[in-house]
Parts: C-alpha cells; sequence; structure tokens
C-alpha cells in the first residue's frame, strides 16, 4: 500500500474513535443533573434610598442585604478553609447593580501595584466576579478589582478552554479583556483590610428581561499566599471563568435600559510626516460618530462612521524563525466589543474571520467609512452580524506606490445553545473588492462559509470535563482561472480536550485543502492532514511543602501533505520536568525532537538559503520566572540545539521592576545566534516599556522596540484620562526609524519613516 492508503486508513480509525468519544460527551451531557447551586439574595433599594459610592460600605441599606461569606480554597489546598474572610452584598435599583465587598486582611501585607484600566492583576490581590445574565452557563462578564481601584473587565466567550486564565482554575473558560464596559468601583482601606462599592448600570449589560435570576460567583486572590478562593466552582476543575458552576443571584425585578439609546462622538486633530510620500507633511482632523441601541435588552446593534483607532497601542515586536506568518492579536474596541460569538473552532485555528483583514493592511491602518454590528442573544441563539465599508488608501514607501482599493466586507454568525454547554454553529464571510481607478474588476467576490459543533461536558466518567469539537469549512475559489476540488477549498477537523487536574490531555485531527484561503480569515499554514495527541500529568507532592505541583508532558504532531501523502513534519515535545513551587516561582525544561521536509529553497535570513531537504533536530529550553508579587520580576529562558542544518543559542527574559504603586519599568531581550554551513546570522529583538498611572483615572505609557529583522526602531507614548466612564481623553504620539548600520548598539543609523501626533476625544451619553 502508499502512504496515501495507509493515510485514508489511519483516517478512518482516528474517525471511529472520534464518534465513540463525541457519543460518550452526549450521553454525559443528557444525564448530567441540574446542579443550580446555592443563592445570593440581591436586595432592591426603595425610590428613596441614596447610596454614596465611596467604597466605605457605611449606608444603612448595606447592613439590611444578606451577605454571603461561604468561600473555600482553591489553592493551595482544594476544598479547604480560606485564611482570611469575605463578605459580599448585592443591591438593585431600576437602573444598576450595586455589590458591596469587604476583603478582610492583614493592612500591612495588601499588594496592590496597578493602578491602569485592564492592567494585569498577576502583581496584586484582586477581587473578581461573573454575571451570566443569560443563565446559559456559556457567557457572561467578567471584572475585577485591586485594592488601589484598579478596574478590569472583558467578554466571557461560550464552550471552554484548558488555558488558564488567572481568573478562577487552571481549567476556566476563555475571556477577553480588551472590552471597556461603562461601570464604576471605588475602594477604601480599612483597619482591618480594604473594601469595595461597585455601580454596573443595567444599561452596560446585555440580559434576558424576563429571567429573574442570573448567574454570579466570586473569587478573591491573596497574593502574598498564593492563595486563591471561591465563592462557588472551587474545584481545580471548575473555577470563575466557567458560568455553569456559578451560584445563582436571585430576586431580581423591574430593570431597565432606559431607551437602550447610546451615542458616542469623538475628535481627532493629528500631524503625520511620512517623508517617503509625495506630500510629506499633513494635518489631518476628523469626527466620527458611533450609535449604539438596544433592539431588546439581550440583543445591541451598533453603527459607527469615520471610525478611528488612534489611541491604540502598537502591536509587539516578535521574532520569527519560521517559513510562516504570525498571528497578532485584535485591539480594536469596535471589533472586540461582543467578539465572543464570532469565534470558531478556536482550538483547530481554521479562522474563517480574522478581525485585522479589516481596516488593516500590513499594519498600515485602511480608512473604515462606515461599520454596522449587531451581536447578542434571541432566545437559544448567539447571534453577530458585520457589515463594514473601507476607503481606498494609497501611500509610498521607499518610491514604491501601494494602494488598495474600496472594500466591503460581510459576517455572519449563529449558534445555538443545546444540552447543558454545548453549541452548534455557522458562519458565513463576503469580501467585496471594488473596481481599480481605471475600471478594471481587480477580484470576484470571495466567500466563505462554515458549521461548527462544541459538545463539552463536565460529567464525563464522573465528574472529569471534556471537550469536542468538531468543524467543516469552505471557501470560494480565489482564482476562478483554475480548477479546484471541494477538498482542496476547505478544512476539516475534530478535537478532543481532556482539562483536569492531574491529568489532562488532548487527541486532534485537521485537514487543511490547498486552496483553503479564507478572505477575511487567517491561515498561516494549508495543504496538509495533522494528527496531534497530547498527555500531561502534574502531580502535587504532599510530602514536599515548598512545591505547590510538577509539571511533566508529552506530546507528539505528525504533518503529511495532502495529496502525495509525503511526511512534512513529525514533532516530539516533552517536558520532561516542569515545577510550581508554593511561592509562585516556575521552573521548566522542554525538549524537542523535530523532522522537517523542505519542498522547495527557503530563505531563513538575508542572503541565507536552505535547500530543499530533509532536516532533522533536537532543540533544548530552559525557562523560569519568579512570582509577579515581587517589586523586582523575572522571566527567562535559555535555548540551545540544531537548527536547520546548523546550531541556534536563543536567550533573553523580561525584567520587570515596580518601585511604588501605579509605577512600572520593564525591559525585554531576545537574543538569538544562529550558525548553518551557508552563513551566520542574528536575530535579536529589544524593547523598553514604561507605565505611570497617577490613578486609575490617568495612565500613560511608552514603549520603545526595536527588532533587527525589520531593522524598524519605533517609539509609541500615550497619555489616556477617564474624565468619566464613557468619557474619554487621548494623546499620543508615535515614531518609526529604519536603522541603515550593521548594529544598533554599536553605530546606529537612523532614518526617520513616520512621526505623528494625535489629540482624540470621546464622549458617551446615554438616553
Amino acid at each position: 500500500m502508499g502512504p496515501i492508503t495507509i493515510g485514508y486508513n489511519i483516517v478512518s480509525k482516528i474517525s471511529t474513535f472520534f464518534l465513540i468519544v463525541g457519543f460518550s460527551i452526549f450521553y454525559a451531557e443528557v444525564s448530567a443533573q441540574d446542579s443550580s447551586g446555592p443563592s445570593l439574595q440581591a436586595l432592591q433599594l426603595s425610590e428613596t434610598a441614596e447610596l454614596d459610592l465611596d467604597g466605605q460600605i457605611l449606608e444603612e441599606i448595606w447592613e439590611m442585604a444578606v451577605p454571603i461569606t461561604d468561600f473555600t480554597q482553591q489553592e493551595p489546598v482544594e476544598g479547604g478553609v480560606p485564611s482570611e474572610k469575605t463578605e459580599i452584598r448585592v443591591l438593585f435599583d431600576q437602573d444598576n447593580l450595586y455589590i458591596g465587598a469587604i476583603i478582610y486582611d492583614d493592612p500591612e501585607g495588601i499588594l496592590a501595584y496597578q493602578l491602569e484600566r485592564d492592567a494585569m492583576l498577576s502583581t496584586d490581590d484582586r477581587f473578581m466576579w461573573i454575571l451570566d445574565t443569560f443563565r446559559d452557563g456559556r457567557t457572561g462578564y467578567f471584572f475585577e478589582i485591586n485594592a488601589a481601584g484598579l478596574m478590569g473587565d472583558g467578554l466571557m466567550a461560550g464552550g471552554g478552554s484548558s488555558r488558564g486564565g488567572g481568573g478562577g482554575g487552571h481549567y476556566g473558560g476563555g475571556s477577553s479583556k480588551a472590552w471597556d464596559g461603562i461601570w464604576e468601583a471605588q475602594t477604601s482601606r480599612r483597619p482591618d483590610g480594604w473594601s469595595a462599592e461597585i455601580r454596573i448600570p443595567f444599561r452596560t449589560l446585555n440580559f434576558d428581561p424576563n429571567a429573574d435570576e442570573w448567574g454570579i460567583n466570586f473569587q478573591r486572590t491573596i497574593r502574598r499566599k498564593n492563595e486563591e478562593i471561591l465563592w462557588r466552582g472551587w474545584r481545580r476543575t471548575e473555577g470563575l471563568r466557567r458560568p455553569i458552576f456559578a451560584g445563582t443571584l436571585t430576586g431580581l425585578k423591574g430593570l431597565s435600559q432606559g431607551l437602550g439609546l447610546e451615542a458616542v462622538g469623538s475628535s481627532i486633530a493629528s500631524y503625520r510626516n511620512t517623508p517617503g510620500d509625495t506630500e510629506p507633511t499633513t494635518y489631518p482632523r476628523d469626527m466620527g460618530f458611533d450609535v449604539n441601541y438596544s433592539i431588546t435588552p439581550s440583543l445591541r446593534a451598533s453603527f459607527s462612521m469615520n471610525t478611528d483607532f488612534a489611541e491604540v497601542e502598537s502591536d509587539n515586536r516578535r521574532v520569527n524563525l519560521t517559513r510562516f506568518p504570525m498571528r497578532f492579536p485584535e485591539r480594536r474596541d469596535f471589533f472586540l466589543e461582543g467578539s465572543g460569538v464570532f469565534s470558531f473552532a478556536s482550538r483547530s485555528s481554521p479562522s474563517p474571520f480574522f478581525s485585522r483583514n479589516i481596516g488593516l493592511n500590513s499594519g498600515r491602518q485602511i480608512p473604515i467609512k462606515y461599520g454596522a454590528r449587531t451581536t447578542g442573544q434571541i432566545g437559544k441563539y448567539e447571534v453577530g452580524f458585520y457589515q463594514i465599508g473601507t476607503g481606498a488608501e494609497s501611500w509610498t514607501v521607499n518610491e514604491v506606490l501601494s494602494s488598495v482599493p474600496e472594500e466591503q466586507f460581510t459576517v455572519a454568525r449563529v449558534k445555538r445553545r443545546i444540552l447543558e454547554q454545548s453549541t452548534i454553529g455557522a458562519i458565513y464571510t463576503r469580501r467585496a473588492t471594488d473596481a481599480a481607478q481605471d475600471g478594471t474588476t481587480l477580484v470576484d467576490d470571495r466567500h466563505t462559509a462554515g458549521v461548527d459543533l462544541q459538545l463539552n461536558s463536565r460529567s464525563f466518567m464522573g465528574n472529569n470535563n471534556v471537550e469536542m469539537e468538531t468543524f467543516f469549512v469552505w471557501n470560494s475559489n480565489p482564482d476562478p482561472t483554475e480548477t479546484h476540488s471541494t477538498e482542496d477549498l476547505s478544512a476539516h477537523g475534530v478535537r478532543i480536550n481532556f482539562p483536569n487536574d492531574v491529568w489532562s490531555g488532548h487527541l486532534s485531527y485537521r485537514q487543511f485543502g490547498s486552496e483553503y484561503k479564507p478572505a477575511v480569515g487567517f491561515v498561516a499554514r494549508n495543504g496538509f492532514r495533522r494528527m496531534e495527541p497530547r498527555l500531561g500529568f502534574s502531580p502535587r507532592p504532599a510530602s514536599i511543602d515548598w512545591i505547590r505541583k510538577f509539571d511533566f508532558s508529552a506530546q507528539f504532531r505528525n504533518m503529511t501533505e495532502l495529496g502525495t501523502g509525503i511526511l512534512e513534519e513529525r514533532e516530539w515535545s516533552l517536558k520532561p520536568l516542569g515545577i510550581e513551587f508554593e511561592s509562585g516561582d516556575r521552573f521548566n525544561f522542554d525538549a524537542t525532537q523535530k523532522y522537517e521536509y523542505l519542498n522547495r529553497s527557503y530563505q531563513v535570513s538575508e542572503g541565507i538559503y536552505l535547500t530543499e531537504g530533509e532536516y532533522s533536530t533536537w532543540d533544548y529550553r530552559l525557562s523560569g520566572n519568579t512570582a509577579g508579587r515581587r517589586k523586582v520580576s523575572l522571566y527567562g529562558g535559555l535555548s540551545f540545539g540544531e537548527f536547520w542544518n546548523g546550531h541556534k543559542v536563543g536567550y533573553g527574559g523580561r525584567v520587570t521592576i515596580k518601585p511604588a504603586p501605579g509605577f512600572t519599568v520593564a525591559l525585554n531581550t531576545q537574543i538569538n545566534d544562529v550558525s548553518l554551513p551557508q552563513g551566520d546570522f542574528t536575530a535579536n529583538l529589544y524593547e523598553i516599556e514604561g507605565k505611570w498611572q497617577a490613578s486609575p483615572w490617568v495612565s500613560t505609557v511608552t514603549q520603545v522596540q526595536y527588532d533587527e529583522q525589520s531593522d524598524l526602531f519605533g517609539l509609541f507614548s500615550r497619555l489616556r484620562w477617564i474624565v468619566k466612564p464613557g468619557n474619554e481623553v487621548y494623546f499620543v504620539y508615535t515614531h518609526n526609524w529604519q536603522n541603515l548600520s550593521t548594529s544598533i548598539l554599536e553605530n546606529p543609523e537612523l532614518v526617520t519613516l513616520s512621526r505623528g501626533a494625535s489629540a482624540k476625544m470621546n464622549y458617551t451619553y446615554r438616553f
């Protein structure tokens, strides 16, 4: 038998296995018992009641509310008694939800370094909570604060995730913290700890107006003890960000979103200087206008004109030594709000929709003339829709003229809830490119359509979590002059995930056709068939009190070329040792054995080419980090081993210094020394970042980045002033240089490519 026949036999056996597991998950879901759990009674405020939001919880109305105090340890002792007491009360009136929290603690031990909105709180004590406003156990809102008054929030997407999110358990669901809702929190220090008062307007949330119960859960981190405590979902296989394990908030009634209308005006004035352009200096000015309307309390529509994203931080530089493009995260608010519904088989990465294809071209902003968006829930359906138009743009770099025509983008997504935690859905995208200036049509409309199924259960073989996703996606022929089969134009796959404590693992199979190129999506590689199993073991040694857990794992990847069945890649990724210490410090040792077949010549660095053929390598990596709560925290790594037909040594790390609350300085370096028979080269990256926050409402950030692959040196600086939630002022300055010398450190020769400054104001008015 040839490699193709063997491959199809293997696929047949794998398919049978996935079907068996899928039926097992389905049975576990059907058999799952309802476990709505304990409840928290919300107290309704009278029309004459007054509440001064100062964080002190002094009003008598707080005493009338019944508190919850029955928290349980998740770490370091699963099911243990918390070392400190916590009291939570909830109030509401027609327009707002109020949460009052008393966080008992030693005042001298409280850690609160961060003040900036949405800053990572891996350094601080924190109080977090979620709201599952549809009580569907899948989606919801995530919020967090610290004792200094920092506010962070995010949207929780449907389904679970095996990735630890820092939000409750190592196996919590996914969320996007880039969403900025309009709400307010005030904190106050006390002799016995700290307290907080939180106000969340109902206009900020989507919810079912007919429901009198929401899902709710709370978590607290005591950073100096590396302790996590939760109200519900305290087992390590559960967690805060899995709403299915939340408790119940009861007593809600008479909630109002007003008219459900929100207007957001913005104005921007800028200075732009690009020496290579025909008109080097310009002073662009513009005004934008967004309208958000709640069609129902659970479905929200938005319309935006002249959308500008001048305040968005620049992408972090990365060193890419692979043959394939790298994916950068979305940072623009318009595409982040409600973005969870557009997630499609995220662990398998077919990515039929990638929002950075809209309004960006190789990192350069393309004007968005208008944008319409609808997201929310209709009964058991979660829906999302975009209709966006971008303008024509042209620019000159090194005397080379580039241009893009006007385009229209359509994206539609629907997911239906089935069983306890599962969904079935479909997605459609369209990209239409207008005629060029000479009237010629550049390309036909490009379409993509797909279906996906997510089966999740928390009751697999007892109380284990198991997740299964399967998908099929097709795109129209990108080149009508050629004929391609459905297999060429499509991608499909299935993945089973077992995200549990002590034992974890996954098994996945995917196939991407050679012409699978979704026009509004992102695909780093196509034309392959891949199988990947992984097994992880994380024991917790009770006899060693300074080690929280060990981590051992092995992953195998086998990838063959479609059509020929030729082995393209085979990889063993091994973790012989990983240690998480009780202090929060970590150490890892990893080893990777990789076989790779190059079917064509490849330029790995300027002027250095690898020839077609087979390559087999071993690579080793040592890495570790200290706990983020320290005033000086370190993350570093050392890798060494074979690289194609030569050798590579890589080292670097990040040093973060926090001399005082609200002030952070970080230095990041990546050094890669590569030696090949064809020649030697380096690929290094340097970054310095400084942050200062005068308060939770005023923050500054300055980044300086340089990488030797592009020889680009970049500066980004931003001042953000939150006048009040929803009303903000930004001042931004950027400067990009090209280094013409051989070394930025020894003999820099910088030439300005572009620079600019912007002032932007946003104002939100709610009706």
